[in-house]
């Protein structure tokens, strides 16, 4: 198969790449990333020189240019990841989401319907989204596959906007759709505008820990090789026209994440424990801030066999690790202007 994977040159999308590339020597797997500030192909260096890997640069939201490539590559499969994906800058520019998560989306099932020309033997569109789109849980509860969507924000409102199209585009033309919707992802390469690179790297230089509102949010967090191992479980046993939840088993509240991370971190540099603690600074919480989100990830377990294979601290300190001997990594992608974006929105330098 040619497989063609949108946003491989992300967090989450690098993973799955580099799990395709080595585990299926007999498939062709195209990456397609636009390279914005969260695509970075250092991500994926270890597989560039693959012989069954190529690069494609474009912007999904690009007819003309998606349309050449699944021409030139002959496209039989796509794993669309790619997407606009954090919450607080939907909020302050929520038309970027929009285009990029819908407008994207549409673009990419049109093209697939028009190279696949309705011939779907052998074909998948599957689209990865969020937990988000189900909206906020109380103290109790999880998300189901079911369960009714209740976006809050403008991120989750774009994703969920994007879920309705692929199952449009499934229901109406028959084309072969599979979702799946995962918790809050973790671990190495992940930009630093998420909670955990961002908390390492400031632990890391002293910098202030920012903590909305009194940080007592709810979150299950997925490690992201897991996470790449059940989308590899989907693409290959998943049932058609079918959605997913991917959790990781795993609630935490914010300020008991943020504790148990100063408390591993210090440990690994050396420092006495408690050290960075005194780095935390509450801030204005966020403008409709989801309280908290749980999935039920019962029926991959029971339909596809897959179950998370990290409890978080282990995970956690697995990513602490890879941070520590990375910070090479950490400094490139920190550049001037995520540096005035974090300056604008925290109200802290960084």
């Amino acid at each position: 198969m040619n497989i063609l994977i949108t946003g491989g040159a992300g967090f989450i999308g690098s993973h799955v790449v580099r799990q395709f590339v080595h585990k299926y020597p007999e498939h062709t797997i195209i990456n397609l990333d636009l390279l914005t500030y969260a695509g970075n192909l250092e991500n994926i260096n270890d597989v560039k020189d693959a012989f069954n890997y190529a690069f494609e640069k474009a912007d999904i939201r690009d007819l003309e240019a998606m349309r050449s490539i699944f021409k030139k590559h002959k496209v039989d499969r796509v794993i669309h990841l790619a997407a606009e994906s954090h919450v607080d800058r939907s909020i302050t520019d929520p038309l970027v989401f929009v285009t990029t998560n819908v407008i994207g989306t549409g673009t990419l099932l049109q093209v697939a319907k028009e190279a696949w020309k309705d011939d779907f033997e052998g074909k998948l569109f599957y689209h990865v989204s969020t937990d988000e789109v189900y909206g906020s849980l109380g103290d109790t509860g999880f998300f189901y596959e079911d369960t009714p969507y209740d976006p809050r924000s403008p991120y989750s409102a774009s994703k969920a906007s994007s879920d309705h199209l692929v199952r449009a585009f499934g229901h109406t033309y028959g084309m072969p759709i599979v979702i799946s919707n995962c918790s809050n992802n973790y671990g190495p390469y992940q930009f630093p505008e998420k909670l955990l690179p961002l908390f390492i790297n400031n632990i890391i230089h002293n910098k202030p820990l920012p903590v909305y509102g009194k940080g007592i949010n709810v979150r299950d967090w997925l490690y992201v090789e897991d996470h790449a191992a059940a989308i590899d479980t989907i693409f290959h046993n998943g049932k058609q026209g079918e959605t997913y939840n991917i959790g990781g088993h795993n609630e935490w509240r914010n300020i008991d994440l943020i504790h148990l991370l100063i408390k591993q971190t210090d440990e690994k540099l050396g420092r006495a424990e408690g050290t960075s603690k005194e780095l935390i600074t509450y801030v204005t919480d966020r403008a409709g801030h989801d309280m908290r989100y749980a999935i039920d990830a019962t029926k991959i377990k029971d339909e596809l066999g897959w179950v998370p294979s990290l409890q978080f601290e282990e995970g956690l300190s697995k990513t602490i690790d890879w941070y520590l001997e990375n910070k090479e990594w950490l400094e490139n992608v920190t550049s001037g202007e995520y540096r005035k974006y974090y300056a604008k929105h925290y109200e802290v330098k960084l």
